[in-house]
């Protein structure tokens, strides 16, 4: 059984804020305290590099674009271990609800034979680190569609 993050927020801002700050990965660095960087094209099958805080420092992490629907989801996966002793897949989805409101799911899991160990060293701050993504992406979305609203 695998090991799963999933989160449902509703953001009160239009689906196309919610995307920009997913996809607006230079900006990464002043609002994400998980994903502290990212470099990819989005191209499925292309490589995405990452710089994760799980400890005190970053550490790097590459993984790989699975799925890039333009304004709905961004879905990635690091490369399979051999044996099934690790996999992991990570998505982002982004659904218009209605004027001005924006569901969005974060979704991970962690499978393989390996996995008890990984959640046991790192489980409670990946639990942390998603749940911290998902807060600040939420109050970013919300600030720059209350700045646009006003401007």
């Amino acid at each position: 059984m695998p090991f799963v993050i999933e989160k449902t927020v509703e953001i009160a801002a239009p689906a196309d804020v919610v995307w920009e700050v997913i996809t607006d990965i230079a900006r990464y660095p002043e609002w994400n305290p998980f994903q502290v960087q990212m470099q990819t094209s989005f191209k499925p099958g292309d490589a995405i590099d990452m710089q994760v805080k799980l400890m005190a420092k970053p550490q790097a992490q590459r993984e790989w674009v699975t799925e890039f629907i333009p304004g709905k989801r961004f879905a990635y996966q690091m490369k399979a271990v051999p044996l099934n002793t690790l996999s992991s897949r990570r998505s982002h989805d982004v659904e218009a609800i209605g004027p001005g409101r924006t569901r969005y799911h974060s979704y991970f899991h962690l499978k393989g034979w390996l996995h008890p160990v990984v959640v046991g060293l790192l489980g409670s701050k990946l639990q942390a680190g998603f749940a911290g993504m998902t807060a600040a992406l939420q109050k970013r979305a919300e600030d720059l569609a209350r700045q646009r609203k006003a401007a």
